[in-house]
């Protein structure tokens, strides 16, 4: 790890000119004018020339540019303000220039324009503001094939708006009851920035691997209710100050916890925000090579590698190389899908399908998930924390929860020298 990170520093020196070393500058006007602004700017330029034909060779020149901004800007301002607690920031920021830099880098290859599916529009400029922002290509060309959930919201704009704003409040409600849960069944991993298991190793096996998909499982239903949650409120300044149209906002899930497959899930219920980056970073390269299967493997080994490097910028400790692999292994498994469909001329799917589907995502999910808290990354506080009205009461079960599991817990005699006796729970306690 520390090679690793040597050889990235000796590259960010000699060939960028920009220190990897922790962001010294704190986020403030100065700041916001001379590092984060230029590097959107270049990025809403390059958005502007893929619109615009015979721009190519504009936007190949351009993409250095946008890399050296980005990378500038990611390494350089600190938007947590020296409180280790909102370190997370950087990181959804570090995360945010590396999306732009990507994106930047499809585009400046295209051959041909990028065209949007609308018969007018207002100009060039707001057709790249859209293009720049629109992660999923809503109504442009390079989304086809791209399915979108149901809608069933409400269709006028105001009861669309009044829809979402309660959306957004009642996710973010339990985003912080979640958050709260998981910090009190398992401090030792979500209260310290530097990071710590979701395994309590003085537990048997059965209620040591109980818990922790425990912890797991919330943590998926944190990440969910998050992105709904900011998805709601980009959506709610879409359709009220940049007076969008509501079908420009199509759902963002489709209840993955119903999921009878695994493509099913990765492929269509789960968010598709990242797809496209991860098919260009890696299914592309690897399906031109091996095919389907290299497609597969290549995509997902994109967001592995995406989400082990950002994990290891927050915390240098951690192994950033594992987090490939466990992507990876969803790869395989949505091969194996293929494979049996191709054998049996039937796709996964039934009661049977969903019992593999979470099966699956619980046992790799575990580690997926540990991998981040050794990273520190759930110890951040939340604002909606100290908002959620029922803190109290959320700490009360979380902890009788974890006081009930650990009476489990390996109780080794003074006397014993070799092996382990399992204690089994109290009456009472």
């Amino acid at each position: 790890m520390n090679t690793s990170w040597t050889l990235l520093e000796t590259l960010s020196n000699d060939i960028l000119g920009v220190s990897l070393a922790p962001a010294t500058l704190q986020f403030d006007i100065y700041t916001l004018l001379a590092y984060v602004l230029p590097a959107f700017l270049s990025y809403y330029i390059a958005a502007v020339l893929v619109v615009l034909p015979g721009m190519r060779m504009l936007r190949v020149a351009l993409w250095p540019v946008t890399v050296f901004l980005a990378f500038r800007a990611a390494v350089t301002v600190d938007f947590s303000r020296k409180n280790p607690e909102r370190t997370y920031i950087n990181f959804g920021f570090a995360f945010a220039m590396f999306c732009i830099v990507m994106r930047a880098l499809e585009w400046a290859f295209l051959r041909d324009p990028l065209k949007r599916r609308v018969r007018h529009t207002p100009s060039i400029l707001v057709d790249a503001l859209d293009l720049a922002t629109n992660l999923r290509g809503v109504g442009w060309n390079w989304s086809e094939g791209l399915r979108f959930p149901p809608d069933t919201r409400p269709t006028s704009r105001l009861r669309f708006a009044v829809y979402v704003f309660f959306s957004a409040l009642y996710h973010s409600f339990i985003c912080g009851v979640l958050h709260i849960s998981i910090q009190t069944l398992a401090p030792e991993a979500f209260t310290t920035l530097s990071g710590g298991t979701i395994f309590d190793d003085t537990l048997p096996p059965l209620v040591r691997y109980a818990r922790s998909s425990i912890i797991s499982l919330l943590t998926a239903f944190i990440i969910y209710a998050d992105a709904q949650m900011n998805y709601d409120i980009c959506t709610l300044i879409g359709i009220t100050l940049a007076q969008q149209d509501p079908s420009q906002w199509p759902p963002v899930f489709d209840e993955p916890w119903k999921a009878t497959s695994l493509h099913d899930f990765w492929g269509y219920r789960w968010h598709q925000f990242m797809r496209r980056l991860f098919i260009v970073l890696g299914g592309w390269p690897l399906g031109s090579v091996f095919g389907r299967a290299g497609y597969l493997l290549g995509s997902f080994l994109a967001s592995g590698i995406l989400h082990g490097v950002l994990a290891a910028i927050l915390n240098r400790s951690v192994e950033w190389w594992y987090m490939p692999l466990l992507f990876g292994t969803m790869a395989v498994a949505v091969t194996i899908e293929h494979v049996f469909t191709r054998v049996t001329g039937r796709r996964v799917g039934g009661w049977i399908g969903r019992v593999w589907t979470m099966t699956w995502l619980a046992i790799w999910g575990n580690m997926m998930v540990e991998g981040h808290a050794r990273a520190g990354l759930f110890a951040a506080s939340s604002a909606f924390d100290t908002a959620v009205p029922v803190k109290g009461i959320v700490e009360h079960y979380m902890t009788a929860l974890d006081r009930w599991l650990r009476a489990f817990r390996i109780v080794v005699p003074p006397f014993v020298g070799h092996g382990t006796v399992f204690a089994l729970p109290r009456e009472g306690g």
